[in-house]
């Protein structure tokens, strides 16, 4: 795909070759998310944060990323601080908004409304998820996250075993990372969850059509054994029609150190995109796996800000410039 100016709207978007692309410049990107370089490649850009349905890691570490290239964010959070509040419609705050900024991050609770936003939009636009339907910058981090974890030990992605677990109904990060690994050769998935919050058939007709092995089991002793990566979801109780509703499969698939120890091989990575349901009810990774060296949740939410840095170099085309204007940080600064 041509990167320089273009929307961010579906993973169907990408072909691998330019998830190898985003990832190289991820890569480039770590001495500035890690806050030992600084580069004020994007002084005077601004980025449009424009979030209608609650979010912590997203909305933060888009306005992160575009903060450590040099540029400015303005924020939107919920329809109450819009205009739409009052009645403006996508196609015109879209008009007015990609006036005041220079590319734009937008979340929606509906689906395709990102894409009917940019379609509007006189700048580019990202979708930061619509509804249940897509999350690709979130599908990039995971995926760029399994490389990292596994595939630098394997040597390829291919053959990759995952066990995708919880709320697959809903859970849009999940559909965009199926649509991701699609991509890749001779992947095992395994596709554990409640009957009534399975993976669309559309999904798993795209796995098995590629050529992928797909089990689908309702146990998650028996999903977990054999599996390069436990990826666990919450259940999206803000796609349910009530919090009773939603309560009935809460705390379902609860994966705890012991479940780990008897089940899984010992270097399976667990990931989460995140936030993980800490409620007692639900606790679907227990803090006792906190101090496991396999949970890799901390490292993925990290990844998002090496990713989305890397989309706004691309799409802004600024990626031979990022070097030009680094400097040492001047401040003291410890990380782990």
């Amino acid at each position: 795909m041509e990167f320089a100016g273009a929307n961010i709207l579906s993973v169907d978007q990408f072909e691998r070759s330019d998830i190898e692309q985003v990832f190289a410049v991820a890569d480039k990107m770590e001495p500035y998310a890690k806050r030992r370089m600084v580069t004020r490649v994007l002084e005077g850009a601004i980025l449009g944060n424009m979030f209608f349905e609650p979010s912590t890691r997203t909305r933060v570490s888009f306005g992160c990323a575009f903060n450590l290239l040099g540029g400015e964010v303005r924020e939107t959070t919920g329809f109450k601080s819009s205009a739409i509040a009052k009645g403006e419609s996508l196609y015109d705050t879209a008009r007015v908004l990609s006036g005041y900024s220079d590319i734009i991050c937008m979340r929606h609770p509906e689906s395709g409304s990102v894409a009917e936003f940019a379609a509007a939009s006189r700048v580019p636009v990202i979708n930061g998820g619509d509804g249940a339907n897509e999350h690709p910058s979130q599908a990039l981090l995971d995926l760029y996250t399994i490389q990292k974890e596994v595939a630098a030990k394997r040597g390829s992605l291919d053959g990759l075993r995952i066990a995708m677990i919880g709320d697959l109904k809903y859970g849009r990060t999940v559909h965009s990372l199926v649509r991701l690994l699609r991509l890749y050769k001779k992947l095992h998935v395994v596709l554990v969850s409640p009957q009534e919050l399975s993976m669309p058939e559309k999904y798993v007709s795209e796995l098995l059509e590629a050529g992928h092995k797909v089990e689908v089991s309702t146990e998650l002793t028996d999903g977990i054994a054999h599996v390069d990566i436990v990826y666990s979801t919450r259940i999206q109780e803000e796609r349910f029609a009530s919090q009773e509703e939603a309560d009935v499969y809460r705390g379902r698939f609860r994966l705890n150190q012991a479940i780990y120890t008897k089940f899984c091989e010992p270097n399976t990575v667990i990931m989460h995109p995140l936030p993980r349901d800490s409620r007692s009810g639900a606790n679907e990774l227990d803090n006792d796996l906190n101090q496991n060296p396999n949970l890799a949740i901390f490292r993925q939410a990290d990844n998002g800000v090496l990713v989305r840095m890397a989309l706004f170099a691309l799409i802004l085309n600024v990626v031979d410039q990022v070097d030009r204007s680094a400097r040492e940080v001047n401040w003291y600064h410890r990380r782990t």
